[in-house]
């Protein structure tokens, strides 16, 4: 497992769910000042300078629940709300679409430059702050100072720890089945055509050699695909051309998505075991997330503004179907954790997590989905 893979993780998955909520901003016609607002917010909140050291500190990749908590307070950092089942509607999206980037990566290096689509796209978002694009820019110099110097074997490792998270997701995705890049149980096709890696040859030749290295033998093989050599590697640039299109933005078409469970999700038994077993590093996972929920600076709505719901479905009953009728192996109960960014209460928010316990508690109805803002307020 790498250390270096929660930041790729959790920047790219954020560019996701911004994609996401600007599709869903416009569907549902949401005023132009609120939806610049939230996504503004969101940003802004995502690429905090305090939030973005605790996230790159090297440190190994925790469950999806506890993931899922970051993203539930990231969606609430402005004055948009999701219910629920549209929270684990977008989460799903995200979740999904990300696994799907990583699995068609050509290099395991290409992860980076996925990353970087996402954040040219997200600074398109950014309306009328400079300080804001200064702030991903910043996350830009980052990721290129820490990743920029990684071997092939590291970034390898780190594209494994990515699939072994994203392993037990075969949710089906409306757009991915239309474009016949996901079967019907959920699992993607890989495709056996288009450009090879950077740097590599279109298959179809075996040589071989002896052992002072020169070549003696050639042989060709029919290798059923329909391959073209890589024309240039995408730039690693602040500005450039990135070439590769994964971690663009598939929804700009505004095509209305939908996820569905498959019997594979439905049946996992890993993931019902991670939500009934207990975890021997749940300590350490509500300290992590103490960290990085604490660095957020979530902006308190001025004057008199009032907030929006925002539906990922197409309707409110559909939106409560879906509530009712999602597995519960396949539910994220957000992680109840109190955090503040009052530097002097960090030792009682320290004595909380020390004197906290993993016991049965009473199952709870979280519906609204703002229940997480209110407890981390609280303090």
């Amino acid at each position: 497992m790498s250390v270096r893979t929660l930041p790729l993780l959790f920047l790219n998955l954020g560019g996701e769910m911004l994609y996401v909520l600007d599709q869903r901003l416009r569907a549902q016609n949401i005023p132009g000042d609120k939806a610049r607002k939230v996504l503004n917010d969101i940003i802004s909140t995502m690429f905090n300078r305090k939030f973005t050291e605790e996230l790159f500190k090297p440190q190994e990749l925790y469950s999806k629940k506890a993931l899922r908590t970051v993203y539930d307070r990231l969606a609430h950092a402005s004055i948009m709300r999701l219910n629920q089942a549209s929270m684990d509607k977008l989460y799903d999206l995200m979740t999904m679409a990300f696994k799907y980037q990583v699995l068609l990566c050509p290099r395991p290096k290409d992860v980076l430059l996925v990353t970087f689509n996402h954040l040219d796209s997200i600074k398109g978002f950014i309306q009328d702050s400079p300080t804001i694009i200064h702030q991903v820019d910043e996350t830009f110099r980052q990721l290129t100072e820490i990743y920029g110097s990684l071997s092939a074997g590291e970034f390898q490792l780190i594209r494994q720890t990515l699939l072994i998270f994203f392993q037990d997701l075969h949710i089906r995705v409306s757009t991915f089945l239309k474009d016949k890049v996901q079967n019907s149980n959920g699992r993607f096709v890989l495709p056996v055509s288009g450009p090879v890696p950077w740097g590599t040859e279109v298959p179809g030749v075996i040589r071989v050699f002896n052992d002072k290295g020169d070549e003696v033998k050639r042989m060709e093989f029919r290798h059923g695909g329909d391959y073209v050599a890589a024309h240039k590697e995408g730039s690693f640039e602040l500005y450039g051309d990135r070439v590769l299109k994964l971690g663009t933005n598939m929804y700009s078409a505004s095509r209305p998505v939908e996820t569905h469970m498959s019997a594979t999700s439905k049946n996992s038994a890993s993931r019902a075991q991670e939500n009934i077993a207990p975890n021997p590093l749940a300590k350490e996972e509500l300290n992590f997330l103490a960290r990085l929920i604490g660095g957020m600076e979530i902006k308190k709505p001025s004057g008199p503004e009032p907030g929006f719901r925002l539906n990922l479905f197409t309707t409110d009953e559909e939106e409560e179907h879906a509530a009712l009728s999602r597995p519960e192996e396949l539910s994220y109960e957000v992680i109840s954790i109190q955090a503040t960014q009052d530097q002097q209460r960090s030792e009682e928010l320290a004595r909380i997590m020390e004197e906290f316990e993993m016991t049965e508690q009473p199952e709870r109805n979280t519906s609204k989905g703002d229940d997480l803002l209110a407890m981390m307020d609280r303090l």
